[in-house]
C-alpha cells in the first residue's frame, strides 16, 4: 500500500522554515534595538559627564572669585580681618581641589571618606535627605 501524506510534510516543512525565518528576524531586531539602546546610553553618559565637568569648572572659578573678594574686603571688617582671610584661604583650597580633580576622582575620594567614616556619612546623608524632603514638601 503506497504512503499518502496528502502534502502535510511539505506544509510542515514550509511552516518550520517560516517560523525559523520569523525567529531569525526577531533576533536581528532585538540585537539592533540593544545596539541602539547601548549607543544612546553611552551618549547620555558622556553628555552627563561633560555637564558635570562644566559645572565643576564653573564652581571652581566662582569659589576662586569669592576667595579673592574675601581677601580684598578683609580689611574693611572690624575685628574680622583674620577670620575673613582664614575663610578665604579655605574657600580657595576648595576651589583648588575642584580644579585639580575631575569628577571621577572626586567620587573616589568621597567613597573613601564614607568607607572610613560610615556612621557620620550616614547621619549626613539622612540630614540632607530630610532637608530635601522638607523643601520638596513645602
Amino acid at each position: 500500500m503506497p504512503e499518502t501524506n496528502y502534502g502535510y510534510e511539505t506544509e510542515t516543512t514550509k511552516l518550520a522554515e517560516q517560523a525559523a525565518e520569523v525567529a531569525k528576524k526577531a533576533k536581528e531586531s532585538v540585537s539592533e534595538a540593544a545596539k541602539t539602546m547601548k549607543s544612546k546610553t553611552d551618549e547620555f553618559g558622556r553628555t552627563a559627564v561633560n555637564k558635570l565637568e562644566d559645572q565643576r569648572r564653573s564652581a571652581a572659578g566662582a569659589l576662586h572669585e569669592t576667595a579673592s573678594s574675601l581677601h580684598e574686603n578683609a580689611g574693611r571688617l572690624p575685628n574680622g580681618r583674620d577670620m575673613a582671610n582664614s575663610a578665604a584661604e579655605k574657600v580657595d583650597a576648595v576651589a583648588g581641589y575642584l580644579d585639580r580633580h575631575d569628577t571621577k576622582q572626586m567620587v573616589a575620594d568621597l567613597e573613601g571618606v564614607v568607607k572610613k567614616n560610615p556612621l557620620p556619612a550616614l547621619l549626613i546623608a539622612g540630614a540632607v535627605g530630610f532637608l530635601i524632603g522638607r523643601t520638596i514638601r513645602n
